[in-house]
């Protein structure tokens, strides 16, 4: 489960960089602290308050390993946003990642790929932002990269939403995939590991081998609900981690002034006759 999450989540950022290499048009470029939740205590209209409900708690005792993996899938699956980050093994070395998202399909943050460049992604849900740097351009544009990080000039991509290229990287604003993240992928069944605190969270531990006996563990949140709090892959060369943080808060977005906006079609034709 956990090991090969860690390399698919970087799967899915390397793909988001194919298809923006579209911008550049470039046809051989195909290379989340879950808080513990208190309901706040409602205004009694007598002289007694009404008492403060106490935070359901995992019973990781009485619970199999599995039944709490499901506990904590199931609450993924039901968060309305969060924030991922953390770094995670590649073939090419470590990629870092800082996203907030939720399922309306607003988005804020970065992602770095390892000598591959970075980029920022913006989305209300209605309106995309993309701002590559130039490593990224050099990268991912071919012949017409270093035009294209040269027009852009760390100016803000927008109005590609409608192209099918882009499709993936508008895809992973929707905190929908994120529930992918925790799928079987064919390892050990997950074993009960040992409680902790983490980003001032109590958690609970889950962990599982992989076909290579290696090591992965998922922490979960024990009160409130079951979210998972952080994944990570401790044994083996491809260690990393992401930590799931902002559960069910509003995504704080910071859109670019207009004047620091370039057409995507218009970018395009740019870069071809440049």
């Amino acid at each position: 489960m956990l090991s090969k999450r860690l390399a698919s989540t970087a799967a899915i950022c390397l793909l988001l960089g194919a298809g923006t290499a579209a911008c550049g048009d470039n046809k051989d470029s195909d290379k989340a602290a879950a808080p513990a939740t208190t309901a706040a205590a409602a205004a009694s209209p007598t002289a007694t308050p009404t008492p403060t409900p106490t935070a359901a708690k995992l019973d990781t005792d009485k619970l199999t390993a599995q039944e709490i993996e499901k506990k904590a899938k199931d609450a993924l699956a039901g968060a309305t946003s969060l924030k991922l980050a953390g770094k995670i093994p590649t073939d090419d070395g470590v990629m870092s990642m800082d996203m907030a998202m939720d399922t309306k399909g607003e988005c804020q943050g970065t992602i770095a790929m390892p000598g591959m460049g970075s980029f920022e992604m913006i989305s209300d849900g209605k309106q995309s932002f993309l701002k590559p740097d130039a490593q990224f351009w050099k990268t991912f544009g071919g012949a017409n990269g270093d035009k294209a990080a040269e027009l852009l000039k760390g100016r803000y991509l927008t109005g590609f939403d409608s192209d099918p290229k882009m499709k993936p990287m508008l895809d992973f604003c929707k905190l929908t995939w994120a529930s992918e993240m925790l799928k079987d992928d064919g390892g050990s069944a997950p074993t009960k590991g040992t409680a902790g605190t983490i980003n001032g969270v109590k958690t609970f531990s889950l962990k599982e081998k992989d076909e290579k006996g290696e090591e992965s563990l998922l922490h979960i949140a024990t009160e409130g609900k079951s979210y998972p709090v952080r994944m990570e892959k401790t044994t083996g060369a491809d260690q990393g981690r992401i930590d799931f943080t902002d559960y069910d808060k509003p995504v704080t977005l910071q859109l670019p002034s207009p004047d620091n906006v370039i057409d995507y079609t218009k970018f395009q034709d740019k870069v071809k006759n440049a």
